[in-house]
């Protein structure tokens, strides 16, 4: 670890597109990196996930050696932070004595209810506590909040019937050429196809993110095939590379079985 806080620190140092970033200009290159090791995991490719986990530390050494340099916190303060509140947030595990055994729903009620203890003041809105991230993700976290609270569908069939009124809602707008409508619109049938996979029990960045996995593999399989046949696809049909994706959806799904 000291040995890549210094390589870190020699790069702010002599490199001109190291030294040249802030700790906002980073933020994207975090956010990839997180995706890359939920990508590599996905896989299973033992040295693509090591490689992805590093290149996702990297991001914490590279913003921590930056607000050190301000005089802020150093990575030693990141790392003392998190252990801290680890130690705090499971007490049934650091206090066995003060705690009986138990379940996972139990742990997560506990870990809640210390984290409400920790903040200062209390959110103006139940929603305020829902972490910024993927939309996906945000989408499903305020749904399921506002469910505890009894802002629910009754019935994933009464969910879903709200997402078809958002679809003609979508259509109608389509038709009138209203842009902004549009725009309004195709996000409230997202949030509503959301709402329809958690009452289905569903993760809806999840379930997306399979399908953008899938989505890879099948193309790359018609690229592959055009290039045996010493083509590129702006050459082929799209009834050509149709055939293809059909080929690839069978062969990929024999690979899994």
């Amino acid at each position: 670890m000291e040995q890549l806080l210094n390589i870190m620190r020699e790069l702010r140092e002599k490199c001109p597109w190291d030294r040249e970033q802030t700790p906002l200009s980073l933020t994207k290159y975090a956010i990839e990196e997180a995706y890359e090791v939920e990508a590599s995991v996905r896989e299973g490719n033992l040295n693509e996930i090591r490689d992805e986990l590093g290149d996702l530390l990297l991001q914490v050494v590279f913003q921590a050696q930056m607000y050190s340099e301000q005089g802020a916190f150093d990575f030693h303060d990141v790392v003392n932070a998190i252990s801290q509140k680890m130690i705090r947030r499971h007490p049934h595990v650091f206090q066995p004595e003060q705690f009986s055994a138990l379940d996972p729903d139990e742990v997560s009620e506990l870990w809640q209810q210390i984290k409400q203890q920790e903040k200062q003041s209390k959110p103006k809105s139940c929603l305020d506590e829902i972490k910024h991230g993927p939309a996906l993700n945000q989408a499903q976290e305020i749904q399921k909040k506002a469910a505890k609270r009894g802002f629910d569908f009754e019935t994933v069939e009464d969910a879903y019937g709200k997402l078809k009124e958002e679809l003609g809602e979508l259509e109608q707008a389509v038709e009138l050429q209203q842009f902004d409508e549009i725009n309004e619109e195709f996000g409230d049938c997202l949030f509503s196809l959301v709402n329809v996979g958690r009452k289905l029990g569903l993760s809806s960045e999840s379930a997306l993110l399979g399908t953008i996995f899938k989505f890879r593999q099948r193309f790359a399989y018609i690229e592959q095939q055009a290039s045996l046949q010493q083509k590129t696809l702006e050459d082929m049909s799209l009834q050509e590379m149709d055939s293809l994706w059909n080929q690839a959806k069978l062969q990929l799904k024999s690979r899994s079985l």
